[in-house]
């Protein structure tokens, strides 16, 4: 038997050592991509320190005019919380404001003025000019603390005022300085950001090893560094999920610390309010044979003579001091849950049984994100391998990246709520649906891979109807087996096309029954009788609600400013003389995701792919993709609104026509040719400008999330990104 030094040495021989100099290779690209994020974080992102270190720093404290503590600190009250010098006679290049860390942590807006040689009196913004903007402050963050002022000559008199009127006091100071010494922080994040983003353009660059590592070619490498991709995304999604904290609903002892029993390892806890437990109120409500929940609805509402009139629900509501549940289905006394059952029959009843307690619905969301990644690189790989002949790893993992982030699965995770989950379980039974569908047709028995295709592609209708649409893929991927070649007529053909309907059949016998019971319609999801915004039994269908959504969804450019996260709401205006639903959006996803901008050259690109391969379903999968898109986008439009969860429901569809698209362009140029590489450089640009725009979007202040919930928190990811101010 030989011994654990012959081992490592039968290792390092046949596997180290033909492989030394690709080690070496990638040993030194790490350690230098260490070494310039080190450089970065040190001098760039620390270049506040350097720039302050020869201030000399004067401090005001004793010149502070404001009742003082007991141990020497000083006190912003309601009444007094103004702070003013006068008679300075000194350059002030900044001031730092050093409140004591010890009190509970606020978000303050501070307003500042100052007299200098260009300005003998205090100056604010008029018709033709912008005075000093006011300036956010955390008692959390040390670092926005230190306000570089931007002043001419000597500054005579300074002036500082704590505005807003939600406002904590009182605040307590520990002193004033200017011409501070800002200290030196190495961000452990902002590290880790850089040398992710130095290591993205390292391995994507037009030369890298990994556009020469085909997907059919080189299967180990290619699988290995498909699963390595994916690892991360799925800990970035991860991590993005749990820093909302205030909407995940899990507590630990050192997560959630609030919400913890003190006991348990994990525990739960509700979040988001009474309207975001409805999942866990139909569980509960179906652990004891019933499919409407128990709140009793207000007698007002049951005698109302139209309950789903929001006004008119309002003013009874005020009225009689009864409150209704919000956005719930009302229907014949009773309150019901409209949402897709099936995330309920998932996670939600399982766990209900289990534990008595509440699912949190962001684990389901993250799970069902989870699975959306998995399927979707699964799915894309299939195409790759089966279908085309030229894609390499680079190229793979060049469309991988933007098909997941850009598909608004990243914006579910930002908000994972009752609302994201059917969106996100959707997307995930559609891509491994799609899958299961894909390795049938190339398998010998593919009974198995039908059935199971078939009953995801079924359940999305218990999640998110809309994306059935997708379901419409079977045509192009089963019609010429099946019809043109009459498989269908052979006993063996009739056996696999059942395979490929009796899920949907038994699926759509348990949702019509679902529905009967509940409204006595089997075709009545209870969408009509929401208790919304709007009175959805009345809506109907309006073509002049069709112009603004197509504008908004796919044609409104971003709007941007030039503070962090940089993307802000896109301004929205209709001549629409109707009530429109329309909730914050950030522009529509062909102006936004460059990454699509191949769609407008598709009728070119297919006839390339017509005229290479006799079979056309390559082009039929994207033909359906693109019109289901856009019937998706406007049935949204007419049945619900403008929201921007709902880019979910359609983006991935065009995402994945331009990923085809992508990979029949790469099949029909020449390897190392001056347009393959022209390619590859537009397509890294085009993918790097869609996927910093999708993750922006996410660290846009919003209500409800992280930034508005914990603003001293948030504050400090400014001050990551903004290191200069």
């Amino acid at each position: 038997m030989p011994t654990v030094r012959q081992n490592m040495a039968y290792l390092y021989a046949d596997h180290v050592r033909p492989r030394r100099a690709a080690i070496r290779h990638v040993v030194r690209a790490i350690l230098g991509i260490l070494a310039i994020a080190v450089l970065l974080e040190t001098f760039l992102f620390n270049v506040n320190y350097f720039r302050t270190a020869n201030y000399n720093t004067i401090d005001l404290s004793g010149k502070l005019e404001l009742q003082q503590t007991s141990d020497g600190q000083y006190k912003l009250t309601a009444v007094n919380h103004v702070i003013e010098f006068s008679n300075l006679n000194t350059e002030v290049h900044n001031v730092r404001v050093d409140f004591d860390s010890s009190q509970p942590a606020q978000l303050l807006t501070l307003k500042i003025q100052f007299t200098d040689d260009a300005h003998h009196t205090y100056f604010d913004s008029t018709e033709y000019t912008a005075g000093v903007p006011d300036v956010q402050v955390s008692t959390f963050s040390s670092q926005s603390e230190y306000l570089e002022l931007n002043t001419t000559g000597l500054v005579d008199n300074l002036r500082i005022e704590v505005v807003g009127d939600d406002v904590s006091y009182p605040i307590v100071l520990s002193g004033i300085q200017i011409n501070a010494h800002h200290p030196f922080e190495f961000n452990t994040t902002r590290f880790a950001i850089a040398a992710g983003v130095l290591a993205l353009a390292y391995a994507f660059r037009p030369r890298s090893a990994i556009y020469r590592i085909g997907i059919v070619q080189n299967p180990r490498k290619s699988k290995a560094g498909i699963v390595a991709a994916v690892a991360i995304e799925v800990c970035l999604a991860a991590s993005f999920l749990f820093m909302g904290s205030n909407l995940v609903g899990v507590a630990t002892q050192g997560y959630n610390y609030g919400s913890w029993d003190g006991h348990s390892l994990v525990n739960t806890f509700e979040v988001g309010g009474d309207n975001a437990q409805q999942y866990a109120e139909l569980a509960r409500a179906m652990a004891k044979g019933q499919l409407y929940l128990d709140e009793e609805p207000p007698q007002w509402l049951q005698d109302m003579e139209d309950p789903y009139d929001k006004g008119a629900r309002d003013e009874a509501q005020k009225e009689t001091g009864e409150p209704y549940l919000f956005d719930v289905a009302y229907h014949d006394g009773h309150y019901y849950v409209y949402f897709g059952v099936v995330p309920v029959l998932l996670f939600y009843l399982p766990f209900y049984l289990v534990t008595g307690a509440n699912f949190p619905t962001a684990i389901g969301v993250l799970v069902a994100a989870v699975a959306f990644v998995l399927g979707c690189s699964a799915l894309l790989d299939r195409f790759a391998r089966y279908h085309f002949k030229r894609v390499s790893l680079g190229l793979y993992l060049l469309l991988q990246i933007p098909l997941v982030a850009c598909c608004g699965g990243l914006y579910l995770l930002k908000f994972p709520t009752f609302y994201s989950l059917p969106i996100m379980c959707g997307l995930a039974f559609s891509v491994w649906g799609l899958y299961f569908w894909m390795r049938g047709r190339v398998s010998e028995h593919p009974e198995k891979w039908y059935v199971a295709g078939s009953l995801c592609m079924a359940l999305v209708a218990g999640c998110r109807p809309q994306l059935l649409a997708l379901s419409l893929l079977a045509f192009p991927l089963f019609w010429r087996s099946y019809i043109k070649a009459r498989r269908l007529f052979t006993p063996r053909g009739a056996r696999e096309f059942a395979c490929l309907v009796a899920p949907y059949v038994v699926v759509a016998a348990g949702l019509m029954g679902y529905n009967y019971a509940r409204f006595g319609s089997p075709f009545d999801f209870g969408a009509n009788y929401n208790l919304t915004v709007n009175d959805m039994t009345k809506r109907g269908m309006n073509i002049g609600r069709l112009a603004p959504a197509l504008f908004a969804y796919f044609l409104q450019p971003p709007c941007v400013s030039g503070v962090f996260p940089y993307i802000q709401a896109a301004p929205f205006d209709t001549t629409y003389l109707g009530q429109t639903i329309k909730e914050v959006t950030f522009g529509g996803i062909l102006a936004c995701l460059p990454v699509l901008w191949i769609l407008p050259f598709a009728p070119r690109i297919l006839r390339l792919r017509m005229k290479a391969r006799s079979t056309r379903t390559i082009m039929g999968v994207i033909v359906v993709l693109l019109a289901a898109g856009v019937a998706v986008a406007l049935l949204d439009a007419e049945m619900a609104g403008i929201l921007q969860r709902y880019y979910a429901d359609f983006s991935f569809m065009f995402l994945a026509a331009a990923v085809l698209l992508a990979f029949v362009v790469n099949e029909n140029l020449k390897p190392g040719s001056t347009a393959k590489t022209l390619l590859m450089k537009v397509l890294i640009a085009l993918v790097a400008a869609s996927v910093l725009y999708s993750v922006l979007v996410c660290f846009v202040p919003e209500t409800g999330w992280y930034s508005d919930v914990y603003p001293w928190a948030y504050h400090d990811v400014i001050e990551m990104a903004q290191f200069w101010t």
